[in-house]
């Protein structure tokens, strides 16, 4: 069977690969039944929906003819590269790196990172857009996670708060 679309091809077996690892990982915990769903019950059924949705397009990647076949270009490195970036230090933003000492900055200094560094993937890079973008960010995730969730991790960097 020849590819007609190898974007097709290759982005529905990385759904099915996603999709059948999210719902063998969901099969460890307690699944239920549609009317008491269990905490394995969404991923199981999320993990099955996106395996199926890759098999569709896979299918139809074999099928249906393109223009041009859909061929892969090369790897985007630098949006590759800042995207992994922002999440890393988002992350160490948020709880710190206990194992070089490192504090934890607390959630609005880790929104205002991630957004910087993620910004930095574009074509572009217009610094009061950014600015006004981390902004909203963070006082929308203020809002929603600290005050309406009451969730509990630090917001400001310990050196503030004491």
């Amino acid at each position: 069977m020849n590819i007609k679309s190898q974007k097709d091809f290759f982005s529905g077996l990385m759904f099915m690969a996603v999709g059948i690892s999210f719902a063998w990982g969901a099969t460890t915990y307690t699944v239920g039944t549609g009317a008491r769903m269990g905490p394995g019950y969404f991923p199981l059924l999320l993990g099955i929906l996106m395996a199926i949705l890759g098999g569709v397009v896979t299918f139809k990647s074999l099928v249906v003819e393109t223009e041009d076949g859909d061929k892969i270009g090369s790897w985007a490195w630098k949006p590759l590269f800042f995207i992994i970036a922002a999440n890393l230090v988002f992350g160490v933003c948020l709880g710190g790196l206990p194992s070089i000492k490192l504090p934890a900055m607390g959630l609005i200094a880790g929104i205002y990172a991630l957004t910087f560094i993620s910004s930095m993937a574009g074509e572009e890079f217009k610094f009061k857009e950014v600015l006004v973008l981390s902004t909203v960010l963070a006082l929308m995730s203020y809002l929603a996670f600290v005050l309406v969730l009451k969730l509990q991790f630090p917001v400001w960097p310990a050196f503030i708060t004491g």
